[in-house]
């Protein structure tokens, strides 16, 4: 009897110690999730800092031209330049992860005072370009929703972007999250409107799947949307955003570090390509309804962000206009925020210039807000949205002196040893990279042939003074380019060397 109950005891005991080691590996597991899901959002926020250059009121104007010239058939250019986009910019996390130092910095150690100098100015040049069509679509907003004259809402826009940053000192962290909310409160927006307008589906997916061109209109249209799929600013404010996250020093940190910031960015650059999908889609099928008015007509032969808000509203009730005020205050908001953050990685990376966060802010902001309210004073709504047209080229323009050298630093051993780009992503982001900087001079080149062809309004006295400006303007350009891309680096970056070095001993 002794003998049955104490094997009953130990059957008991055995039975406990089992379920405890079952709880004990069930508890694991549920940490082992909880901190993979926390290595996971300790990542997130970069991505959608960045991702907001792709939905701006800018490329609305562009993807609503697109949408009501085209319909669909122009979706698969914005699917393809967002995976050059996503790729482009996965080299710049990549650069501030492996070295501890953003692409400001290292220009500044790479180049001599004078090249940096002209950098710089490039560099702020691009930051005020990009940021003065937000400024004007928010102004813009705040007139239709509000009655606000532009130039008021110029004044409006720079104080409450102030405001907005103001999270800062609460952390680079909630900023980023506050972005990736405003982005997603853009997505539910448009993805309301273009609930009611209901799309061909069919047809939404055969533009993302069938590249076709459809006449000069269309290629001139493409050549936008490749021309602007990466941001100069952008590719400085994502290198220095990741170095928040305090990467450990070691080869396998890095790794994993560039992997959830490619995922992450992944994730936001989604997020914009579906908003402008739906932008396209929604303009392309209000602009192709048979019920059509002719003034709604002239509206979708020249659709701008002002007439696009009247139009939605007169087709799919006022509610919609208002909707897609509110998206337009959104979309400037967030892009101004991050144009601000943009200028001060900038500022301290090419000057070393330590100010105040506020003195930054109202700096940045001021030269912004200056030419938008020449702009909105001048010409009203239509001068807004000239200048915003003008800003783009400027874009083009600039965007060389950012792209060589992100390209050459991360594939150069040392500057990134064994995290050099290998030999298939160097030719795939040289070949992205070209073809971009080919698109721009050619953009350049056609704006230049429109101002001096015959039939153009300017006199022969000023196409003969823009003809020697352009000339010699566009040689400069080249050749700054070719330095850029010929010139041999110099500094190694001992941070990733030494660290393998390291490693492996």
């Amino acid at each position: 009897m002794a003998c049955v109950t104490q094997e009953s005891v130990n059957c008991i005991n055995g039975t406990e110690d089992d379920s405890f080691a079952a709880s004990v590996s069930d508890q694991q597991k549920q940490n082992e999730v909880r901190s993979k899901i926390w290595k996971v959002m300790k990542y997130v926020g970069p991505g959608f800092l960045v991702c907001i250059a792709y939905v701006d009121p800018g490329n609305f104007e562009t993807d609503f031209q697109a949408g009501a010239d085209y319909k669909f058939k122009l979706l698969w250019v914005l699917l393809w330049s967002t995976c050059a986009s996503l790729f482009i910019q996965s080299l710049a996390a990549n650069l501030g992860v492996t070295t501890g130092r953003h692409l400001a910095e290292h220009c500044k150690a790479e180049y001599n005072h004078n090249v940096n100098m002209c950098l710089w100015i490039a560099a702020e040049i691009s930051i005020i370009a990009s940021d003065v069509p937000e400024v004007l679509g928010t102004a813009l907003a705040l007139d239709l929703l509000f009655n606000i004259p532009v130039w008021i809402g110029v004044i409006l826009t720079g104080v409450i972007t102030l405001s907005f940053l103001g999270l800062q000192k609460f952390g680079a962290r909630n900023l980023e999250l506050f972005i990736a909310f405003l982005v997603f409160a853009m997505a539910i927006c448009f993805f309301v409107e273009l609930g009611f307008a209901k799309p061909p589906v069919i047809e939404v997916l055969k533009g993302l799947a069938i590249p076709s061109l459809a006449g000069s209109g269309a290629t001139a249209l493409t050549i936008s949307f490749v021309g602007s799929i990466i941001m100069p600013h952008n590719l400085y404010l994502h290198s220095a955003l990741v170095l928040s996250r305090k990467t450990s020093p070691t080869v396998q940190a890095i790794k994993e570090a560039r992997f959830f910031c490619l995922l992450e960015s992944g994730v936001a650059l989604s997020v914009s390509l579906l908003i402008n999908i739906a932008v396209i889609s929604l303009s392309g099928t209000v602009c192709s309804n048979p019920s059509l008015s002719n003034e709604d007509k002239e509206k979708c032969s020249e659709l701008n962000l002002n007439q696009a808000s009247f139009l939605l509203g007169s087709i799919l009730g006022s509610w919609s206009s208002t909707l897609f005020g509110i998206t337009l205050i959104v979309s400037g908001q967030s892009s101004t925020i991050t144009g601000t953050y943009a200028g001060q990685y900038v500022m301290q990376g090419f000057l070393n210039l330590r100010m105040s966060p506020w003195k930054r802010n109202l700096l940045t902001r001021c030269v912004a807000i200056v030419p938008s309210l020449i702009a909105a004073l001048i010409g009203g709504a239509r001068g807004a949205g000239s200048l915003i047209i003008v800003s783009s080229m400027v874009l083009s323009f600039e965007l060389p002196f950012a792209l060589i050298p992100l390209l050459k630093f991360t594939s150069d051993e040392r500057k990134m040893g064994s995290h050099k780009n290998h030999l298939a992503i160097t030719v795939a982001t040289w070949m992205i990279g070209s073809l971009i900087i080919l698109v721009n001079i050619y953009f350049l080149g056609e704006t230049f042939y429109e101002w001096l062809r015959p039939k153009s309004a300017i006199s022969l006295v000023g196409k003969v003074f823009i003809g020697i400006a352009s000339f010699g303007a566009l040689l400069a350009y080249l050749f700054a380019v070719l330095y850029l891309t010929f010139r041999k680096d110099k500094v190694k970056v001992s941070h990733a060397i030494a660290l393998e070095v390291n490693e492996n001993a």
